[in-house]
C-alpha cells in the first residue's frame, strides 16, 4: 500500500513538473505552427493534388498527411491530447507548489526570539534606548507604507505583496481556460467558406435544416496596385432575418481582410475571390452571362470556360483569364494562342465569329466560422494577464523583535524575507530603520 502511494506521488510529481509544462508548450507551439503551413480542412482531393507532386518537408504526401491528421491539426486527438495533458499538469503545479506558497504567505509565523531572526535572508540590528517605542514608531512606518501589521508584546510581524502569491495560480488558471476554449472551439465550432457574386445570396441554417438569417453581396470590389497585383477586397453585406422572403434588414455592414464582422455568434471573414461569371456576346445574340470555373491545372488562380463557335458545337475556343480587368486570352484547341479580347472593348473575330465581351463578374470569399470557444479564450487570455502582472508584485515579509537590556543600551532586532528583488529589499531596510 505504502509503495502504491509512493509511485503515485512520483507520477504527480512527474506531472506537475515544471520542465515537463515547457516542453508541452514547445511542442503545441511547433504543432501550431504545422497547423499554419498546412491548409486546414481542405478535401482530400485537394492534399493529394497539393502533396503528392511534392511531398511535404520532402517526406508526406497527401495520404500521410490525411494519416497523422495534419489536415485538421488543432481538432485533432493527439493535439487535444496535447493540450489536456498541459492543462492538467497546470492544475497540479498549482496544486502542488503554488496553493501551499499562497497559504504560507498568509499564514501568520511568530518569531519570538532573535535567534531565529538572525537566519533569515536579511537581518539588522538596531541600537536603541527605548525598544519597545521604536517598535512602535516601526510599527506605524509600515502602516503608512501599506503594509499588514500583527503586533504582540516585544514583537511584531508584517507583510506586504500577498497577492503577488495569487498571479501564477491566475496565469495557471487563465491558461487552463484558454485551451478549453480552444478545444471547445475546434471540436464544437462550425467553418465553412462561400463564394457569393454581387446580388446574390446566402441561406444560413441552423441545427434543424431551417433558415435562420440570410446573408446578402450589394457589392464587391478588389484593389490592386499599379502591377494589378490585388491588395485589399472588401464586400458590402446585408444580413437579413430568416430566408430574407420578407426583407427584414438586421444588419448592414463592410468587411474586408482582417476587418471582420461579428453577429450573434456567426464570425464572417473576408477570405478570398474569385470570377463568377463572364457576359459574352456571339456575333449579334444578346448578352449571354455565362459561368466561369476554375482552371488550376493551369495556374493558381485561373478561370475560365469553354465555347463552341459554330452552331453544331464544333470548333470550340477556350476563354481564360486571371482578373476581372482582362485580358480575356482566346486558345485554339491545339493550345495556340488565337487573340486577347478586352473586357468592355470592340468585339474581336475568332474563327470567322465576332466574340465581345462584355463584363465579368467577380465573387466575394466570404469565411463564415462559429466559434463557441471564442469567450473562453478572450477570458483566459485576460485572467493570464491578470495574473501575470499581480505576478509582478513582490510579496514581502518583516518580523522585528525588542530586546531590553537591563543596565544597557536596548536592541531592535529586524529581518524579513522577499520572494523578488532580495537585494533592494536588503538595501531599504537599513534605510526604513534609520527613520526611527
Amino acid at each position: 500500500m505504502t509503495s502504491s502511494i509512493r509511485g503515485f506521488t512520483r507520477v504527480l510529481g512527474w506531472i506537475s513538473d515544471l520542465r515537463l509544462a515547457i516542453v508541452l508548450l514547445l511542442v503545441i507551439a511547433v504543432a501550431s505552427g504545422v497547423g499554419t503551413a498546412i491548409p486546414q480542412q481542405e478535401t482530400a482531393e485537394f492534399y493529394h493534388r497539393l502533396y503528392d507532386p511534392q511531398p511535404w518537408l520532402g517526406l508526406l504526401g497527401g495520404d500521410g498527411v490525411m494519416a497523422l491528421q495534419l489536415d485538421h491539426v488543432y481538432s485533432s486527438g493527439w493535439f487535444l491530447g496535447l493540450l489536456a495533458w498541459l492543462a492538467l499538469s497546470l492544475l497540479l503545479c498549482s496544486w502542488r507548489r503554488q496553493w501551499p506558497a499562497l497559504q504560507a504567505a498568509l499564514r501568520w509565523i511568530d518569531y519570538r526570539s532573535p535567534r531565529q531572526l538572525s537566519k533569515l535572508s536579511v537581518a539588522e540590528t538596531l541600537a536603541t534606548p527605548n525598544p519597545n517605542s521604536s517598535l512602535d514608531t516601526l510599527a506605524q512606518l509600515l502602516q503608512r507604507q501599506g503594509w499588514q501589521i500583527q503586533l504582540q508584546d516585544g514583537r511584531l510581524a508584517a507583510r506586504k505583496g500577498v497577492l503577488g502569491r495569487v498571479g501564477p495560480m491566475l496565469v495557471h488558471a487563465g491558461m487552463v481556460v484558454l485551451m478549453l476554449g480552444a478545444a471547445w472551439g475546434a471540436v464544437g465550432g462550425q467553418r465553412a467558406e462561400q463564394y457569393l457574386a454581387p446580388g446574390r445570396s446566402l441561406e444560413l441554417m441552423d441545427s434543424r435544416g431551417s433558415s435562420r438569417l440570410t446573408l446578402a453581396l450589394d457589392r464587391f470590389a478588389i484593389q490592386r496596385d499599379p502591377a494589378g497585383r490585388p491588395e485589399q477586397f472588401t464586400s458590402q453585406l446585408r444580413i437579413l432575418e430568416g430566408d430574407g422572403s420578407e426583407g427584414s434588414l438586421l444588419k448592414q455592414a463592410q468587411i474586408s481582410v482582417n476587418h471582420p464582422l461579428r453577429f450573434e455568434g456567426v464570425t464572417l471573414y473576408q477570405a478570398d475571390w474569385a470570377l463568377a461569371a463572364i457576359t459574352v456576346q456571339l456575333g449579334k445574340s444578346p448578352l449571354l452571362q455565362l459561368p466561369l470555373q476554375s482552371f488550376p491545372q493551369l495556374g493558381e488562380q485561373v478561370w475560365g470556360l469553354v465555347l463552341p463557335t459554330r452552331p453544331d458545337g464544333s470548333e470550340p475556343v477556350l476563354l481564360s483569364l486571371s482578373s476581372e480587368q482582362g485580358p480575356v486570352d482566346v486558345y485554339g484547341a491545339d493550345g495556340s494562342l488565337l487573340s486577347q479580347i478586352a473586357p468592355g472593348g470592340e468585339p474581336v473575330e475568332v474563327k470567322g465569329l465576332p466574340i465581345r465581351v462584355e463584363s465579368v463578374l467577380p465573387a466575394s470569399g466570404i469565411l463564415l466560422k462559429r466559434d463557441p470557444g471564442v469567450p473562453l479564450v478572450y477570458a483566459g487570455f485576460a485572467i493570464a494577464l491578470a495574473g501575470g502582472g499581480l505576478s509582478l508584485l513582490a510579496t514581502r515579509q518583516l518580523w522585528a523583535i525588542a530586546e531590553e537590556q537591563p543596565g544597557q543600551q536596548g536592541q531592535l532586532h529586524v529581518a524579513g524575507l522577499c520572494n523578488r528583488n532580495l537585494t533592494g529589499f536588503a538595501a531599504e531596510l537599513p534605510q526604513l530603520l534609520s527613520q526611527l
